[in-house]
């Protein structure tokens, strides 16, 4: 009897739980889909939004109480000290006793159940959630933090193909749904520097390399990513879309994103963000579900330049897993606030000048503040045989780390498996086909041929930028959006976007700019300056 008493009481207070925030249904989205067909880019053309192969309450399972309460008594007090707030910012209102890390993983744990449970408003942003966060923002505030540049105690959302012990690494495909993984070396990096991991971003299925015209930031488990300024209209970018659009939502203080090319620039210049896109090297890749061991890299996604800072500090050390892996140094934040671009000659495209008014507008705004720029024309480079790169890079790579850092219990092991099983229920596991997939595995080519291809392209590259950047003795080149990235891509240079305002249809862009290999450091005093002068940045309304 005393059993039985005990297990009602549990059982209420579950259920009472339960019933404290309103839940998750998936609903019919036919009419949706319908209107969606009408649209004139056709990779705004969904098949379906919703996830099916995920359930979104389980996001906010085990924090309903936490989060009603929050709602009722704290949450816009809270947002006040939180909501567009750069990591210094937030840091010091812990520092002054106005905030705790554990209101502040709170904070967010309840926004995104506000966003996301709201079908009007809902983005699909997240995939899943550490379900030990809580606890671990409770630790954090036993440490005392005068830091207002440290990482401690701040949440941070991953993109879901790196690896976190406790949750699955998914890279968005169904065959990965139980991949559970230990931490990749940059995880152990974020942890290390005391950052707190909130959870896993949406992302385009595979990193963007799975199926021919499918929409960016779609994905078997997190449904169709939604662009928060314009909701099933605009373009999320990718494949980074999660990372991107829950950033600019404040769902996180920041996230990380990854980068064959373009990957971490299109969704970060789509939705507003600052954008890094390392030196292939500087950031380990090891733990992290791999398109191309010779172009992939991780980087962050922040509201703020000097938060991307903080996060890349944090990641860029030398990692002996990842062969292509250096040592390099930190950014140094006093020269990147301090630096007034007073001895840097900086290029601009003379095409983008002409047709983008955004691109003008941020040129010219830059002349009139004194720095001096250099017109230049774009070098007519073509890197033909660029997406051969990629398909026998992901033929071997992905191969590799499903048998290093995979789940053993997982039923595929490489692209052929994942095909066969995807075949098993196409509908819910591949609506846009896996046509990229199946090229892969049928269209190869010989080691030395690839060797080959590799050299020319990672030459082609180069040039692209060392022509006009030699010519005239320039630090950097400003470009738009991800619109270089496959150049930057081969020849490994670091690229970062910074927000230049909105277009007239309310769509964000970025000025990128780019350096040489290893040239982060001007890359991050060029961006500083800009954001601070130009404050581009608009964050979505409602």
């Amino acid at each position: 009897m005393k059993n039985l008493f005990f297990l009602t009481l549990i059982l209420l207070f579950v259920s009472c739980n339960y019933n404290l925030v309103n839940k998750w249904e998936n609903y019919d989205e036919s009419e949706e889909i319908k209107t969606n067909a009408t649209i004139e880019n056709k990779r705004l053309q969904f098949k379906r939004i919703q996830s099916i192969s995920n359930d979104k309450n389980q996001l906010i399972n085990g924090f309903e109480r936490e989060i009603f309460n929050f709602l009722e008594n704290e949450y816009d007090l809270t947002k006040e000290l939180v909501h567009e707030k750069s990591i210094p910012e937030i840091q010091q209102s812990v520092i002054d006793g106005k905030l705790t890390y554990y209101k502040l993983s709170l904070f967010y744990l309840t926004r995104i159940y506000l966003i996301e449970f709201d079908k009007e408003s809902y983005l699909n942003s997240i995939i899943s959630i550490n379900k030990n966060i809580l606890r671990e923002a409770k630790s954090k505030d036993k440490i005392k933090n005068t830091n207002i540049y440290s990482l401690h105690g701040i949440p941070i959302l991953l993109k879901d193909n790196i690896g976190f012990k406790g949750l699955p690494t998914t890279a968005g495909a169904h065959s990965l749904k139980n991949n559970f993984t230990d931490d990749a070396s940059i995880v152990k990096q974020l942890k290390d520097s005391g950052a707190l991991i909130l959870g896993k971003t949406n992302l385009s299925e595979w990193a963007n390399y799975f199926c021919y015209g499918c929409p960016n930031g779609y994905s078997a488990m997190g449904g169709q990513t939604l662009h928060p300024y314009g909701r099933k209209i605009l373009d999320t970018g990718g494949s980074s879309s999660g990372s991107g659009v829950s950033t600019t939502s404040n769902l996180a203080a920041a996230s990380l994103g990854s980068e064959t090319s373009g990957s971490i620039l299109s969704p970060s210049s789509a939705n507003s963000l600052v954008g890094m896109k390392p030196t292939i090297g500087n950031v380990s890749r090891a733990g992290i579900v791999p398109i191309s061991s010779t172009l992939d890299t991780a980087g962050p996604m922040t509201k703020f330049v000097i938060d991307n800072i903080l996060i890349y500090n944090a990641i860029n050390d030398f990692d002996p897993l990842d062969d292509y892996s250096v040592e390099n140094y930190d950014i140094r934040i006093k020269e990147v606030v301090d630096n007034k671009l007073e001895d840097y000659t900086i290029g601009y495209y003379k095409s983008f000048y002409e047709r983008d008014s955004l691109y003008k507008n941020a040129i010219d705004f830059l002349v009139e503040e004194g720095v001096e720029l250099q017109v230049i024309d774009a070098p007519q480079i073509r890197l033909e045989g660029f997406a051969k790169i990629l398909d026998e890079d992901m033929r071997y790579d992905l191969r590799s780390y499903l048998f290093f850092y995979g789940n053993k219990n997982l039923k595929v092991e490489d692209i052929s498996s994942i095909i066969k099983y995807n075949e098993m229920d196409s509908v819910e596991r591949a609506p846009y086909g896996q046509g990229i997939f199946k090229k892969i595995i049928q269209d190869t080519m010989s080691i030395n041929d690839f060797e080959d291809l590799k050299f020319e392209l990672m030459n082609k590259g180069n040039e692209f930028f060392d022509i006009p950047m030699n010519k005239y003795n320039l630090d950097a080149v400003l470009s738009i959006n991800n619109y270089h990235a496959g150049y930057a891509a081969m020849a490994h240079n670091p690229c970062l976007t910074v927000p230049m305002k909105v277009r007239k249809n309310n769509e964000p862009a970025g000025l990128t700019i780019i350096g040489k290999s290893f040239q982060e450091q001007k890359l991050y005093e060029i961006g500083y300056f800009f954001e601070k002068k130009y404050k581009g940045r608009i964050p979505p309304k409602n």
